[in-house]
């Protein structure tokens, strides 16, 4: 730990100047290094269920009608995803509270330490998880693409909004308004079903996603990768305010 604090003390001042570090402050710099490691075990863990996560999109977009195995699939990596995730937030949070709360003038060391750990993983962390939205929102374009195709053969053509607010809706049942039977049309109304409940599971990980981005935005003070932030937040904005019945209200002034 000793030899750790000393490279992240030369990293911490450029200037090189020799920097002594009381002893008292041994015992809590070792307790930040040990929170530091949590959390980047955590960001570690999200970034391999991301990868993994992936594969499992490109199965399901492949298959007419996913096996519940790679569904049940899924669903354990998010929820991994979002345990690892809200770890890593709420530490983060923490660390920035304490940080906040140091009132001396000074730029002690180990203050500089503290701030330069928590600068670099909240950047991580936010790199990772702007990695897993993108995912999820590529899976849902592709899952909704194929729903509009299969209801071309159907021979019910929609427009994007019209689609969106079928979507919407939650049921099923508004796919199959108006289509007559036949063998093709009720696979294709399988399919449609299928992606459909895909895009519904996504919803509610989106949503939380975004809050986690406007909450998480406040610790990273680089403009810019501030502008990075922004530009994720205005895009999911896009989706998420289709989604008005919810009410959902987002301040999304709050990282400008």
């Amino acid at each position: 730990m000793k030899d750790r604090l000393a490279q992240l003390k030369e990293k911490s001042d450029p200037g090189g100047d020799d920097i002594q570090v009381p002893v008292e402050n041994e015992a809590f710099m070792d307790d930040f290094f040990a929170q530091i490691e949590d959390i980047r075990t955590s960001i570690d863990k999200v970034d391999e269920s991301v990868t993994e996560i992936k594969k499992l999109y490109s199965s399901i977009l492949s298959a007419p009608t996913p096996d519940q195995k790679t569904q049940d699939d899924v669903e354990t990596l998010t929820n991994e995803i979002k345990k690892s995730a809200n770890n890593a937030r709420n530490k983060l949070k923490s660390i920035e509270r304490q940080l906040e709360s140091n009132t001396d003038e000074r730029a002690s060391a180990d203050l500089r330490i503290r701030k330069s750990q928590h600068a670099i993983l909240a950047k991580k962390f936010v790199e990772v998880m702007t990695k897993y939205n993108e995912a999820q929102v590529d899976f849902r374009d592709k899952s909704k693409g194929r729903i509009a195709r299969q209801l071309e053969i159907t021979g019910k053509k929609t427009t994007d909004e019209e689609l969106e607010e079928m979507l919407e809706g939650g049921n099923s049942a508004v796919f199959s308004a108006g289509i007559t039977e036949s063998k093709i049309n009720q696979q294709a109304l399988n399919e449609i079903e299928a992606r459909h409940k895909d895009i519904m599971r996504l919803e509610s990980s989106i949503k939380e996603l975004h809050d986690m981005f406007v909450d998480i935005a406040m610790l990273v003070e680089n403009q810019n990768f501030s502008s990075i932030l922004r530009k994720y937040l205005l895009k999911t904005r896009s989706f998420i305010l289709l989604k008005s019945h919810s009410g959902v209200s987002f301040l999304l002034f709050q990282v400008y």
